[in-house]
């Protein structure tokens, strides 16, 4: 079997910036900055700000806008109400803001699907979005995007992306649904009085800000037993902010969008989303990703959808099944059911299937390491990809030295607990161009597609940067020994 190596390399590339917030600590500081810029005459405001935004023009798009947001953010620390000009807004701004590199160490993990707008192409060509892990300063992750043409010949060209990384409009969920929520807190372990008060405050659907209204009010209510409710209080929190939405605009370039940690469960960041272009039984098309969330102790499962690549939403998933990392959906519910890969012991892939997208119990142990390339764990290389031979899976494996090798297995169509086939050699090993990055001997990819005949796959190598591998359909099947 043959793997065609490409040649092209996606690298970091520590120009491209996007504005965060900056948030100095303890809160007294914040009061002591602003304090200083109250003090400065208007005149050395207006040339301080134009110095500012003279040093960061071409850095960024609508800086403005950024900064008298971040103004917003710590105008209750002002001491007065007294109005002050769009300069001081912008000033004060500037100084609760930074600059991040977010793809300055390393740019991996790639995964593929075939983007939602196919027009204006030659016959046998179609279009890709590519999503990547983008790691920055204190090994910060975030999801970038690139896009490119997969032509009639498999030739892939990747566009150049272009000099920005923007920062989305953050929502919370415009309205939670109250019976899913509590199903949620639930599973949780936070069900309780609290609770049980909280939600009694609010209609079947509810906004952020009236559930934060019904937490004033039960808290006000229960002020003797605050310490005894406050871990309740603050999962309701978490759980609230965890589900949120991220907006671009449409003249947003797709290289330009970032999906940035938001929700208290990924400050430490988002890893590894394994994208998959998902087909509802009434023909309708989403696009998910399952990626793990990481607050700097615990990682957890997360969800986000999209239909255009411009709205994501970000949900929590939930239920005993739900555990460690490597989810990957399948691009189709299977005999009316949800079903998806995971490693739930860090060790052996296992199949769930679920009648609720967000919530899961039943799983089975589908395939063990069983070669020594695989010995120490096995776990999925993205979504399942529906060929007629079965469902081909793409697996990394885990050897001597903590080597990182691609392999696949094929699982019955009709029933993913059953293994077909399965490569017992890896398809992809790390040669010595791969070797070298930020973890050493590592090669791994979040999904790949089928084009024209051949498994078109994108990877990354040694956790620094990615690149893509073709191989033949044929010659893949024909290696695989049936099980």
């Amino acid at each position: 079997m043959q793997i065609k190596r490409t040649g092209i390399v996606l690298s970091p590339n520590s120009k491209r910036v996007v504005l965060r917030p900056f948030i100095p600590f303890p809160e007294e500081r914040k009061l002591r900055i602003i304090a200083r810029l109250s003090a400065l005459p208007e005149s050395e405001v207006d040339r301080l700000i134009a110095q500012v935004l003279e040093e960061f023009h071409g850095r960024h798009q609508r800086p403005r806008d950024f900064l008298l947001a971040r103004f917003e953010k710590v105008r209750e620390f002002l001491i007065t109400d007294a109005p002050l000009s769009e300069n001081r807004r912008l000033l004060i701004g500037a100084y609760f803001t930074q600059e991040y590199a977010v793809e300055s160490a390393a740019l991996f993990n790639p995964s593929i699907v075939w983007h939602p707008d196919q027009s204006g192409l030659p016959a046998g060509s179609r279009r890709f979005v590519l999503s990547l892990r983008a790691t920055g300063e204190g090994h910060l992750s975030s999801i970038t995007f690139r896009s490119g043409v997969i032509d009639a010949e498999c030739t892939i060209t990747v566009d150049k992306p272009t000099r920005f990384a923007t920062p989305p409009d953050v929502v919370p969920d415009t309205w939670y649904q109250k019976a899913l929520f509590v199903r949620k807190l639930n599973e949780l372990g936070l069900a309780g009085l609290f609770t049980n008060h909280v939600m009694g405050r609010l209609e079947e659907e509810f906004s952020l800000e009236q559930l934060g209204n019904a937490l004033k009010l039960t808290v006000r209510e229960n002020r003797t037993r605050h310490h005894e409710f406050e871990a309740a209080f603050d999962g309701i929190i978490t759980l609230a902010k965890s589900n949120y939405e991220i907006v671009y605009l449409p003249e947003t370039k797709l290289s330009e969008r970032l999906v940035f940690p938001y929700s208290p469960t990924e400050t430490a960041g988002i890893e590894d989303a394994r994208f998959v272009r998902f087909q509802e039984e009434d023909g309708s098309v989403r696009y998910y990703a399952t990626y793990s969330a990481y607050d700097g102790r615990v990682v957890l499962p997360q969800l986000l959808e999209t239909e255009d690549f411009l709205r994501f939403k970000m949900h929590t998933l939930n239920g005993p099944a739900i555990a460690n990392k490597g989810f990957a959906l399948f691009p189709r519910r299977v005999s009316g059911r949800y079903t998806m890969l995971s490693r739930q012991d860090g060790e052996n892939l296992f199949v769930m299937t679920s009648d609720n997208l967000y919530f899961w119990h039943a799983k089975q142990i589908v395939v063990k390491p069983t070669f020594p390339w695989e010995y120490v764990q096995v776990g999925n290389c993205g979504s399942p990809i529906e060929t007629e031979a079965g469902w081909l899976v793409l697996s990394h494996g885990v050897g001597p030295m903590r080597k990182y090798c691609i392999g696949a297995f094929m699982l019955a169509l009709d029933d993913p607990t059953r293994v077909i086939g399965r490569l017992s050699q890896p398809l992809v090993t790390p040669d010595e161009n791969e070797r070298e990055g930020y973890v050493p001997n590592v090669v791994y990819s979040c999904g790949a597609v089928v084009h024209e005949g051949r498994l078109v796959l994108p990877y990354a190598m040694s956790d620094y940067a990615s690149t893509f591998a073709t191989v033949g359909m044929d010659e893949l099947l024909a290696a695989m020994e049936p099980v």
